[in-house]
């Protein structure tokens, strides 16, 4: 049974859980805006707390470290294929819901188990060993020195919507071998899915800017991640090698843009960061414990019903790991400091432990060393206080980072500045020509 044990504990501001027997909501701007307050309440529940994703999606999330450890370690209780989750069978989640997106079973390693699992996550983690690190680090600089080139004689920027969010999307192009049209149209399916906005639309989009890609790489493989995932002796399906891809670019562009947005914002506002002392990876690192990117993920179904954490959970009930809350769990505290770097959970752990770390750090790593060393007097135009941060249960992420700087003049001119668009791409190709995406304005800025 659900055991509270605190029954004093303050609920945060306007939160509609509290005396009322609901669930505590993960979205909305009071969750966005003092997440820290809701993850202690949350632990009055014990381990585990009842929660709403958004209205109507119920599941159970796990705030305390050593019990996510344990489900994250414990693949024979607590299976990830989506296909068992008991509510969406049932038609209490329908597919238009906007998380629906980021928790639907696709034929990918992080929604298999098992065989299955190990094969799809074998032939993604032998096909990034073969990405260079080297080539990799001048793409960065390449991505970072076009989008600052957009801002840099202004004096000013949007770190989040002008540099976090664009540069992984074009990095993660370039890794994957997409071209212009294409590209494009993955960048505009990416954003949609995370930011919550025509999601259903942006999914379907993405998919079949995949789809494509994946085509033209039967047909013409080169020296990029998709070409290698396709020649993996797993021998990956058309159909497996779209999810594959939709699961890399998406889990990998969303949490690198708000690991560098977050990173800058804590090199930008916090003293212990104004010295020679401590470095770009020492405030990735504090990002990662006390920031992380993904906040509330890892979804887990259980096989059967299971008493866990306090709690009585039925087969195919849907229960996530709150990375944020498990990091900072009270009974962590008088030894943190000492726990190694490894120790949080950003990364997850178990079986389905992120396979793209190393990648993830050096891309943020040569993202923001690459920006300060260019703007090395750049500070925050605003108040930190008035920063605002997404709504929403996953992730960790600002809506706008600005920041000043001594101008500098460059003999480049700026791209004019593509919106990614949110209407139907029936017609985008054959306009693409007149209307170039992010992506294609990229490329033809590298080859001008």
């Amino acid at each position: 049974m659900n055991m509270q044990s605190d029954f004093s504990a303050v609920p945060p501001p306007g939160c509609p859980a509290h005396g009322s027997g609901k669930r505590v909501p993960l979205y909305g701007p009071e969750f966005a805006a003092d997440p820290g307050a809701y993850y202690t309440y949350m632990r009055s529940y014990g381990p585990a707390a009842p929660v709403e994703l958004s209205p109507g999606v119920e599941a159970t999330l796990v705030t305390d470290y050593s019990a996510a450890l344990q489900l994250l370690q414990n693949p024979d209780t607590f299976r990830k294929d989506s296909r068992r989750w008991r509510d969406y069978n049932e038609g209490k989640v329908t597919r238009d819901n906007p998380v629906v997106p980021l928790l639907e079973y696709r034929p990918n390693c992080m929604f298999t188990d098992g065989a299955e699992h190990m094969r799809l996550r074998q032939a993604v983690t032998d096909s990034l060993a073969k990405v260079d690190t080297h080539r990799l680090s001048r793409h960065v600089e390449r991505v970072a020195d076009y989008l600052m080139d957009q801002f840099i004689s202004r004096g000013s920027a949007d770190l989040l919507n002008d540099y976090a969010k664009l540069l992984p999307l074009f990095v993660f192009n370039e890794l994957f071998g997409c071209p212009a049209e294409i590209g494009d149209r993955v960048i505009f399916g990416i954003s949609g899915i995370f930011d919550g906005i025509n999601a259903e639309k942006a999914n379907e989009v993405l998919g079949q800017s995949v789809s494509e890609l994946v085509a033209l790489k039967r047909r013409q493989p080169g020296e990029d991640v998709t070409s290698w995932l396709m020649q993996h002796h797993a021998q990956l399906t058309d159909e497996e090698m779209v999810h594959q891809l939709v699961l890399l670019l998406g889990s990998g562009a969303e949490p690198q843009r708000n690991l560098i947005a977050n990173a800058l914002l804590l090199l930008l506002s916090d003293e212990r960061y104004a010295g020679a002392g401590l470095l770009v990876e020492d405030a990735l690192d504090d990002v990662l414990w006390n920031s992380p990117p993904m906040s509330n993920y890892a979804p887990h179904y259980p096989v059967s019903d299971v008493d866990f954490a306090g709690t009585r959970l039925r087969a195919g009930d849907l229960v996530l790991v709150s990375i944020a809350a498990a990091n900072s769990d009270p009974a962590l505290s008088a030894s943190r400091q000492q726990l190694s770097k490894r120790a949080h959970l950003a990364w997850s752990a178990g079986p389905h432990a992120c396979p793209a770390k190393d990648t993830a750090q050096l891309i943020g790593v040569v993202a923001i060393e690459k920006l300060l060393n260019q703007l090395p007097d750049i500070e925050l135009a605003v108040p930190e206080s008035s920063l605002t941060w997404r709504p929403g249960p996953f992730n960790r992420g600002l809506t706008a980072l600005p920041a000043r700087f001594t101008p500098i003049r460059t003999d480049k001119q700026p791209v004019a500045q593509q919106q990614i668009p949110t209407g139907d791409h029936r017609g985008h190709a054959q306009n693409k020509q007149e209307k170039g995406g992010l992506w294609s304005s990229f490329l033809s800025w590298w080859r001008a």
